[in-house]
């Protein structure tokens, strides 16, 4: 099932982490093509770090990868904004960059599209000029999002395993 210009983007709602998300992202994540290009399921010791990580950029930031919930309430995944690691040793470090992961079940009703549209407006509102996108070059649902955001592809790169390549997509958020 796709979202189709006729059908209205599903409702979406966003919120800082709690504790408690370390573990639903764990259940909502916690299958191998939900993370597949993510290095596979990861132990929710990682999610509890990563939610933390999370408030922290947004009571330092004003913006983060913040819990997705569904019409419902329901924890569906998470979408946001957060700087690129400095620790890592590619990619665009300095910038800011834009995602989304859901959990298999909600893949292709509209969801990470309507919360990439919610992420834009809150990060615009934080005053930020531009985002970038880092996805896999085989992930074609996340290139589909960035593309029907109107996301520029501005490089494609070999990744660090040297195996697969990835694609850095841009998109301006000044007016005009």
């Amino acid at each position: 099932m796709t979202t189709s210009p006729t059908r209205p983007l599903p409702a979406v709602q966003l919120r800082v982490p709690t504790d408690e998300d370390a573990r639903a992202w764990h259940h909502v994540f916690d299958d191998p093509e939900v993370m597949e290009f993510l290095g596979g399921p990861a132990e929710v010791s990682l999610y509890e770090e990563f939610t933390a990580r999370q408030r922290m950029h947004d009571a330092q930031l004003g913006y983060c990868l913040w819990t997705l919930l569904d019409e419902e309430g329901t924890v569906i995944g998470f979408t946001g904004a957060q700087p690129w690691p400095a620790e890592k040793e590619w990619g665009p470090v300095g910038q800011i960059e834009i995602g989304w992961r859901l959990g298999r079940r909600h893949w292709g009703q509209g969801y990470a599209y309507a919360a990439a549209l919610a992420t834009l407006e809150r990060v615009r509102e934080a005053g930020l000029p531009h985002v970038v996108a880092m996805i896999n070059d085989e992930n074609v649902r996340s290139i589909a999002v960035a593309e029907r955001l109107g996301m520029t592809l501005a490089e494609r790169f070999l990744l660090p395993s040297g195996t697969q390549y990835g694609r850095r997509y841009e998109l301006s958020l000044q007016p005009g």
